[in-house]
């Protein structure tokens, strides 16, 4: 059974890779300092999968304390390095921690993963290293403009430290570009709990409907779109987790053309935040309260996917649409209540 190390694994997105590597015979080790999460995933992980996951709080910009997770844990086949600050609208205005944060734990998984021969390297990367696209529908060819973020050009730089490193030493590395995940685990074991006040748009739905937040904000609606509001490609965080085994297996049965490869993950659909609004209405039930405000700093008027890559290379598919995608969020905010 193959080892697999899962940076942020009491994360949102990791918290789902963990189960899904664990349901496709991974041995899974995490580690997660807690800061933007809280170790209750790991018993719905376990409530899932009928395995405890070990979890390392260690702080990945610590090199020495990064370096003893390896030294317990000799032989580990593969990293999926998920632990980053993720907020754009925060990492505008502390763009410091988030080039501290996301880019020293980096450096040193990969010092890690070269001194200790970890040869698999799954990158969390995202749709914000295209920056504002000339074209709104990207393929993974489509060229990166300048980050609208300081979240997104950790990113960006992110991809070069990883694709430098795999053309140097003797690793595989995949670069998974995601667009925006949203939903919950269907058996609400485990879900989206952010930390303060919710960065994404999803979570900020989903406890405005249930009375957490007396109301939420719609950050501009004069973007030149079908109804003003900005467009993502959302994608059901149980469909991202399974592309991270895909990408691990196809990194392991030697597959790759290149060193590093980039894969988009997203549906391919763009939706509106208007629309996402009015689909979390008609599966719910409930109308939400919320108000047009102003825009927000580091946001890009409209992006989606083109999956083709993946599709054809990873052998992957989405299987959950916008519908399941808000109702798993809701039953997750519900099972929350209980």
């Amino acid at each position: 059974m193959q080892t697999i190390l899962v940076t942020g694994g009491c994360g949102y997105i990791g918290a789902h890779t963990i189960v899904d590597l664990i349901e496709n015979g991974f041995n899974v080790i995490s580690v997660d300092n807690l800061s933007r999460a809280t170790d209750k995933s790991l018993l719905g992980i376990e409530k899932i999968t009928g395995k405890k996951v070990k979890n390392y709080t260690v702080d990945l910009t610590d090199k020495k304390a990064t370096e003893e997770i390896f030294i317990e844990n000799p032989g580990i086949t593969g990293i999926i390095h998920f632990a980053a600050y993720k907020a754009v609208g925060e990492s505008v205005e502390l763009p410091l921690d988030y080039y501290e944060n996301n880019l020293f734990s980096l450096v040193h998984l990969l010092q890690m993963s070269v001194k200790y021969h970890v040869k698999h390297f799954i990158f969390s990367s995202s749709c914000t290293v295209y920056g504002n696209p000339d074209t709104t529908r990207v393929t993974e060819a489509t060229p990166l403009q300048t980050a609208a973020s300081p979240y997104g050009a950790t990113k960006q730089m992110g991809e070069v430290i990883v694709k430098d490193t795999a053309f140097t030493y003797p690793i595989s590395a995949i670069l998974l570009r995601y667009f925006n995940p949203v939903g919950a685990h269907p058996s609400t074991a485990i879900g989206e709990l952010p930390i303060g006040r919710p960065q994404n748009l999803v979570p900020a739905i989903t406890q405005t409907a249930i009375g957490k937040l007396p109301k939420m904000q719609v950050h501009g609606t004069d973007y030149d779109t079908r109804d003003g509001s900005c467009i993502r490609d959302y994608i059901h965080v149980c469909d991202i987790a399974h592309a991270h085994t895909l990408a691990l297996q196809y990194s392991i049965k030697n597959n790759q053309e290149k060193s590093c490869e980039v894969f988009n993950l997203g549906t391919g659909n763009g939706i509106t935040v208007l629309e996402a609004i009015q689909a979390f209405e008609k599966v719910s039930g409930v109308k939400l309260n919320y108000e047009i405000g102003p825009r927000r700093a580091g946001d890009i008027v409209a992006i989606y996917a083109n999956n083709d890559k993946a599709v054809k290379q990873l052998g992957w598919n989405c299987k959950y649409g916008l519908d399941e995608m808000m109702l798993t969020a809701w039953q997750w905010e519900q099972s929350l209540a209980k």
